[in-house]
């Protein structure tokens, strides 16, 4: 028998509702769309149209003002209104479902945590609505979906905008690894104090009440370290794809961008573009570089503390030279 699903553990879409203003070809372009969907049409006092979908009810005024209203709203706007009508960005969208995006805030990311190569970088950013606008129509967002070249532009219009705050952390790799080679060494606890630290220091140039932070560890490791620097009014959230939030996407670009400069300095000083990410290109890499500098250079490149650098060192018969401590067996997880 086909298990019942269940509904009870999922919450019901909000009714919200969406309004934008439209000129005479966008309105056709509105009332073919839905007239497409051979929705039902309604009679209303001085509108144009009116349609009523499963989920959403559309209502076109003789002024030009469009109300999306329903359960829908949000994928109406999306791949209609924005897909087929107008093509701009949600900018008074967002400002309706998500009024939290625009206040005062501070967003915090990282940036090298799984790279081979290059140290691990926090940032935080605080800021306002009118520069949260700004960068929206500028195209800020996670910086995963925006190009290295992109990314470092993209930064420096963050650091410029007015009343914004911008704050980083790193080690240097000599410094990262002799705290990772310490007993009981954690990563996420490492980042948590970069986080802290940074966020410490924007809220001295600028106090906000809260922050939002994407979240790497389910302990509350960042709130433990702001506690101790007598920071708990301060009210820090964390979530997964936290970048949706826009100062936190604007954390993301700062927090990539200061990576990929650091990772040019290290470059220059290898000789070769070292290459991001921890894959079998970084690997052969590392092995390059312990053949042109010899084994103990590998610290000031890379993450010692990584499986990868183990693997490399021993294979090419170094571990005398740098003696790296062998990992840990994978745990193979039975579904």
């Amino acid at each position: 028998m086909a298990k019942k699903a269940d509904t009870d553990s999922e919450e019901p879409k909000k009714i919200t509702s969406y309004t934008i203003k439209l000129d005479e070809t966008q309105m056709e372009k509105l009332r073919v769309a839905c007239a497409a969907k051979n929705w039902e049409t309604a009679e209303v006092a001085y509108t144009r149209f009116a349609f009523k979908g499963p989920k959403v009810n559309v209502t076109a005024y003789t002024s030009g003002k469009v109300v999306v209203a329903g359960k829908d709203t949000e994928d109406f706007v999306q791949n209609v209104i924005e897909a087929e009508v107008t093509g701009a960005p949600k900018l008074g969208y967002d400002a309706v479902l998500h009024p939290d995006w625009f206040e005062a805030h501070a967003g915090l990311d990282e940036s090298g945590k799984g790279d081979l190569f290059g140290p691990v970088v926090a940032a935080t950013v605080i800021a306002e609505k009118e520069a949260i606008e700004a960068w929206q129509k500028a195209g800020v967002r996670d910086s995963k979906s925006i190009a290295d070249g992109q990314i470092l532009k993209l930064d420096d219009l963050i650091r410029d905008t007015p009343g914004v705050v911008v704050e980083t952390r790193h080690m240097t790799m000599a410094d990262y690894n002799q705290v990772m080679a310490r007993p009981f060494a954690s990563l996420n606890r490492l980042l948590a104090q970069h986080h802290a630290d940074a966020l410490a220091a924007a809220l001295q140039k600028k106090w906000v009440p809260r922050g939002l932070l994407d979240q790497f560890s389910k302990e509350p490791l960042v709130q433990r370290e702001m506690k101790k620097k007598g920071l708990e009014r301060f009210n820090l959230q964390m979530r997964t794809k936290a970048e949706e939030d826009p100062v936190v996407a604007a954390a993301s670009v700062v927090a990539r961008a200061e990576f990929v400069r650091l990772m040019r300095n290290l470059s220059r000083e290898f000789g070769d573009k070292l290459l991001f990410g921890a894959g079998a290109n970084a690997k052969a890499q590392a092995s390059l570089l312990i053949e042109k500098y010899g084994a103990r250079a590998l610290g000031h490149f890379a993450k010692l503390h990584f499986r990868t650098c183990y693997e490399v060192v021993s294979a090419a018969g170094k571990l005398d030279e740098l003696p790296l401590p062998e990992p840990k067996e994978r745990t193979e997880w039975k579904r």
